[in-house]
């Protein structure tokens, strides 16, 4: 990983080099990043995961992911609409989760905000800004995949315009890589086809 390019997994696969520090990592690099993931609930725990994620390590919120789906109603919009302030004590108080006030308070309130879109809005908002295909040339390195794009700043930007929290453009950047809007695996990494 000297240099960010691809690395030999166990398996003598080639990967990006993020993803050989823990088999949950090869997993989640294997099976789900950068693949497209479509419909409203299934993005808003995107969404909300990535939120969480923010200013922690990824393998953080991957490892604690089945408590945040229990502790979530496994983020069904109409369900976390409906959370109080009860619900909100029982999350801060839920050691399977980032128990963060702010984070909590902004996925209970995007759950209020989208239980009001029409079916389907989440989704096509969040594919509108996807890139074209070929529009970034594929990444080599590391070094090479950008921390946000027009893309993300714009979507950012629709999205907190709509009344979502938490959601700036680094954030909105990452959910475009793990739900497959973009495809930033390595040039040479075994899942880039895949995805």
């Amino acid at each position: 990983m000297t240099d960010g390019a691809v690395v030999a997994g166990p398996d003598g696969k080639l990967r990006c080099p993020w993803a050989l520090s823990t088999a949950d990592y090869v997993a989640y690099h294997d099976e789900e990043w950068g693949r497209p993931v479509h419909g409203d609930d299934a993005l808003y725990e995107r969404l909300s995961l990535e939120a969480f994620q923010s200013g922690l390590s990824w393998i953080t919120i991957l490892r604690r992911r089945p408590g945040f789906r229990a502790a979530f109603a496994d983020f069904r919009i109409e369900k976390v609409a409906t959370f109080t302030d009860e619900d909100r004590e029982r999350l801060l108080a839920d050691p399977g989760i980032i128990r963060n006030r702010s984070k909590i308070d902004a996925t209970m309130a995007n759950a209020k905000v989208l239980a009001e879109w029409a079916p389907g809005d989440l989704d096509e908002l969040i594919w509108s800004y996807a890139p074209e295909p070929g529009m970034y040339p594929a990444p080599k390195t590391i070094a090479d995949v950008l921390p946000v794009t027009p893309e993300s700043m714009a979507l950012s930007k629709a999205l907190k315009k709509r009344g979502l929290r938490f959601i700036g453009p680094t954030t909105a950047y990452a959910l475009m890589q793990a739900c497959g809007l973009v495809n930033d695996h390595l040039e040479t990494c075994v899942a880039r086809s895949a995805s």
